[in-house]
């Protein structure tokens, strides 16, 4: 409960289809792109913390004319970084040459980051440090204006070794092993030969150097581009690229797990990680931004042409379902719903944990992002009381007294705001002998809310390591002297890492891991542990499509009732005088408050590639070796 999850990193294109002195008089700026840009970054701020970048192309542009201008960030704030970096630069220049203040020719040809083409990304990073260098959008620099690649995306690949070893056999030499090195130089070599024989083939027509740039921007084929450099890769990818003449992409797994849609009308074409901030920021309906299908491409040229095309054969479509459950803003109309439901289908269970005694039971949620989970809840509940009360009433039938139907009708779910965060404390000490007692004051509690002896019924998102939960969470309530806390995840046990973009790469990490060792240790099947060990060091290195997820075999001897209840033992502290029961989602409701995105492996172990498999394995070689190292 409230352990930081890892984020996603978020893309946003904005491709400007008129020109810019359209947007100077109908909207009273030229810099209606940068600005639109600004907005959708913000609107997926929550999706990454700890980097931000921003890259433009300027259309048309005279050689000897600068037309491509990145900037990034890894400061607290990194998107307000970056555009006051380049409002900075934006208000020198009118200050220093008054004479562009009404001119947008002059503005797009002298002021950096006025463009058609903007690419922008918000970052959590999953691997290395944090420095300047691991920040999107990357950029693939060469005189060739067509050569010129500029690339973001929200994507990890499983299969880094093998790509790198691509390019070595190739003939490149690249700078570092990482999956944003190796993909962006795959696209590369394909855009570099592609662009060499466009080159041959129109010299071969009698066109002079001169003219076949102009030709070889409307004939390159980005398709093509992006079928031979994504053929082998293993992974969840939405992966955005510019190129310097002007074309632009953005690019879907096939099993369609990293979230990805568009909107077009005749001004502007845009692509963003999530639907909200496409609706928000250009005031368009629901049903104006549409997704797009998993091995499809959105490309538009330089012309502003604009194409869906299919690039890889799609797989079994696995979006990830954590989008729904934490990642998206829950703005989203779909993502509102489902959120409600997941509240709603995992309401019996709670029933069933406080002997269906709502009249003495408190309902709260934490953190914020649980709110909506918790709306669900409470409205089942009251569902719940309505249908009894509706009993109640026909059960005793004309002769009911006005203080009985009073009595009756009374009851209702008690709602109580018991926690609340403090956003000014930081757990600034680094020593886990100093941290302890910050950790436990980062919420403040709402003493009175619940009365001694009274249920407290807590909702969360999800419950990962625990960690929070133990150290802070449980004390804390435990001062409001419930007779029994119930801490709700909305979200299924988290069992397995995941390898696509969110940073949760080791198995001992998971509290539901743990307490299925802790059952293994129990039940004297440590033996069990080994051969499963076994088993994974046979296949770690193996490149066939069909490795097995072994890891499975972990969690076969146990309910996951037994796991629930092993994990509300290693969480209680042994001072704590409530009793605590700890209830997660079932799969089922998952899959029925999420039927859009069934991608579930880190709850059941079902990888949607084969590269989640062998991650799968390596992690559970790295626990048992007692490597602790991350497993992709």
């Amino acid at each position: 409960m409230s352990d930081a999850i890892k984020h996603e990193c978020g893309i946003s294109l904005v491709r400007l289809l008129k020109p810019l002195e359209y947007y100077q008089k109908k909207y009273g700026t030229a810099f209606y792109g940068v600005n639109k840009m600004y907005l959708l970054m913000e609107k997926q701020h929550n999706r990454g913390q700890d980097g931000a970048g921003f890259a433009s192309i300027k259309l048309d542009m005279n050689p000897g004319e600068r037309y491509m201008s990145r900037v990034r960030s890894i400061q607290q704030q990194p998107i307000q970084d970056i555009f006051a970096q380049i409002n900075d630069r934006i208000s020198t220049s009118l200050k220093e040459h008054p004479e562009y203040e009404n001119d947008v020719a002059l503005q797009k040809r002298h002021i950096p980051y006025i463009g058609e083409v903007l690419l922008g990304h918000v970052r959590y990073g999953t691997f290395g440090k944090n420095s300047i260098e691991s920040v999107h959008p990357f950029l693939r620099q060469n005189n060739w204006m067509h050569r010129n690649l500029i690339v973001a995306g929200n994507f990890n690949m499983t299969n880094v070794d093998e790509l790198f070893d691509n390019l070595i056999q190739i003939g490149q030499h690249p700078k570092e092993m990482a999956d944003t090195v190796t993909v962006m130089e795959k696209i590369g070599h394909f855009l570099d030969d592609a662009v060499s024989k466009l080159y041959k083939q129109i010299k071969k027509e009698g066109f002079n150097k001169q003219e076949a740039s102009a030709l070889i921007a409307d004939r390159l084929n980005v398709a093509k581009i992006l079928r031979r450099a994504a053929k082998n890769w293993d992974g969840g990818y939405a992966m955005a690229g510019l190129l310097g003449h002007g074309d632009a992409f953005v690019l879907r797994d096939p099993a369609g797990i990293r979230p990805t849609y568009y909107y077009q009308d005749d001004e502007v074409v845009v692509v963003a990680s999530e639907r909200p901030a496409i609706q928000t920021v250009f005031n368009v309906p629901f049903d104006a931004v549409k997704e797009l299908d998993p091995g499809h491409a959105i490309l538009v040229k330089k012309s502003g042409k604009a194409s869906i095309k299919q690039i890889l054969e799609p797989t079994v479509r696995k979006a990830c379902s954590f989008e729904r459950i934490y990642f998206s803003r829950g703005s989203d109309k779909e993502i509102y719903q489902e959120r409600k439901e997941l509240g709603k289908l995992i309401f019996p269970q709670i029933l069933e944990s406080i002997n269906d005694d709502i009249k003495n039971s408190v309902f709260s949620y934490i953190p914020n992002t649980a709110e909506t989970s918790f709306f669900g809840m409470v409205k089942e509940a009251q569902n719940y009381l309505n249908k009894k009360k509706e009993e109640q009433i026909l059960s005793i039938g004309t002769k009911i007294t006005k203080e009985e139907l009073h009595e009756i009708l009374e009851v209702r779910p008690r709602i109580e705001k018991v926690a609340i965060k403090d956003a000014k404390l930081r757990t600034f000490i680094a020593q886990d002998s100093g941290r302890d007692d910050l950790v436990a004051h980062v919420y403040d509690i709402s003493y009175g809310s619940v009365k001694k002896g009274d249920n407290l019924v807590i909702i969360d998102d999800s419950i990962v390591r625990g960690t929070t939960l133990k150290k802070s969470i449980l004390k804390m309530l435990d001062r409001l002297s419930p007779k029994k806390i119930v801490v709700v995840s909305s979200a299924p046990q988290i069992r397995y890492p995941d390898c696509y973009g969110i940073d949760m790469a080791k198995l001992e990490d998971f509290i539901a891991f743990r307490a299925a060792l802790a059952l293994h240790k129990d039940n004297d099947t440590m033996h069990l542990v080994e051969a499963i060990y076994q088993k994974c060091l046979k296949q770690v290195n193996s490149i066939d499509k069909d490795v097995i997820n072994y890891v499975k075999e972990f969690y076969a001897p146990f309910t996951a009732i037994e796991i629930s209840k092993k994990i509300g033992e290693l969480l209680s502290p042994p001072e704590l005088n409530a009793e605590v029961d700890i209830i997660y989602q079932t799969i089922s409701n998952l899959h029925q408050a999420c039927p859009h995105n069934l991608g579930d492996w880190y709850f059941t172990g079902e990888y949607p590639t084969a590269g989640g498999n062998r991650v799968v394995n390596r992690a559970f070689i790295n626990f048992y070796e007692g490597k602790n190292e991350r497993a992709y």
